[in-house]
């Protein structure tokens, strides 16, 4: 199957250290909080232990407002420069569309700050997802835009 890139940067007037530590541990019913056309807001979060981001292997389940659920496990730590997670077991209305999800949260350097890059490569399903993944990909950048609004508010408080 063909994954779709997504991605979505803005750039913050803070240190890629305070990104990154912010970010990271940030609930993610803050980042979140948001619809956007079918993509629903995140509920809540269960499952996890301790904080987000101790170790590779963490996993959490994430409901959504929709009452879907999805199994986030976290990937890769690389401090302070990018962390990425895997989402999988998805059920509810994207279970039709998406097999699997690889995200990615980068941080780098500009000369006012900080540059956040959110990407996911998504694995669509068979036919149905692959037929809807430009629409969800639309989708999806506007869920973004809603994120990173979020995630200025976290940031610059």
């Amino acid at each position: 199957m063909t994954t779709r890139h997504l991605e979505t940067s803005r750039s913050f007037p803070v240190t890629v250290e305070h990104a990154y530590e912010t970010v990271l541990v940030a609930p993610l019913t803050d980042i979140f909080r948001r619809r956007f056309l079918a993509i629903p807001r995140i509920a809540e979060v269960i499952g996890q232990e301790g904080e987000w981001g101790a170790a590779v292997g963490q996993t959490r389940t994430i409901r959504l407002s929709d009452g879907g659920t999805m199994l986030e496990t976290l990937t890769e730590l690389d401090r302070p420069h990018r962390f990425g997670y895997s989402i999988g077991t998805i059920k509810g209305m994207m279970k039709p569309l998406i097999a699997s999800v690889d995200g990615t949260w980068a941080f780098a350097s500009t000369d006012t700050g900080a540059r956040i890059t959110w990407s996911w490569e998504v694995t669509p399903t068979h036919r149905l997802g692959r037929l809807a993944m430009p629409a969800f990909a639309r989708m999806w950048q506007g869920y973004a835009a809603r994120a990173m609004d979020q995630v200025e508010q976290i940031l610059l408080p």
